[in-house]
């Protein structure tokens, strides 16, 4: 269990700015230093993962792509999208990337078991999917034994982008969010999900 975890919850913040300090924490981490959650929004921004394949952004138009050095393939970020960063000292938690993954994945299930929704996992395909749908992507690094990057949870957003990307390197992959099973707002679904961080892990919320 993550212990004495701190949270922040950012706003609006650019891609490029937010992974840079994503590192700096993480190259300044002691052993000792509390783990790290950060939430927040993204401008328009398509990314591609460490060893992303160009050709699976097919039509960026004026949206720019940044190449990140988080696993995974294409993916899009925008403003109604929770980002969810993992700054978390894996070799104090005992946990490798596959443990890691998948408790970030039943993070999100247990999310949307509150809104009673039925979501899953799909074999090969980290992240979490409800009725074959992608919802919410995953896309991690690992340096000097801590983790950054993380989740993007699709809440009340425009998706029409992800039609201009083969979502995570699938031609056929289709998205959704959340807004098409509930009505709720990005601020309701934001402070569900810390909430239930902070019960996961018995967290203190940063000022």
């Amino acid at each position: 269990m993550i212990q004495n975890l701190k949270v922040k919850k950012l706003g609006l913040q650019d891609y490029k700015k937010t992974w840079a300090s994503m590192m700096n924490t993480v190259l300044s981490k002691s052993e000792d230093d509390q783990d790290e959650v950060w939430l927040l929004e993204h401008p328009p921004v398509f990314t591609l993962g460490l060893g992303g394949e160009d050709q699976h952004i097919l039509s960026p138009g004026n949206i720019p792509v940044v190449k990140s050095d988080r696993g995974g393939q294409a993916t899009y970020h925008g403003p109604g999208q929770l980002v969810v960063y993992f700054m978390l000292n894996l070799k104090r938690l005992g946990w490798g990337p596959k443990r890691l993954i998948n408790e970030l994945e039943e993070l999100i299930i247990n999310l949307f078991k509150e809104y009673g929704i039925k979501s899953s996992r799909m074999p090969g395909a980290p992240g979490v999917y409800i009725d074959g749908e992608k919802i919410a992507s995953i896309g991690l690094k690992i340096k000097r034994g801590f983790s950054y990057h993380g989740i993007s949870l699709n809440i009340d957003m425009d998706l029409d982008p992800f039609l201009r990307i083969n979502t995570c390197g699938f031609e056929s992959l289709k998205v959704t969010q959340l807004s098409n099973f509930r009505k709720i707002t990005f601020q309701e679904v934001q402070t569900r999900f810390e909430a239930l961080l902070l019960k996961a892990s018995q967290a203190s919320i940063a000022p």
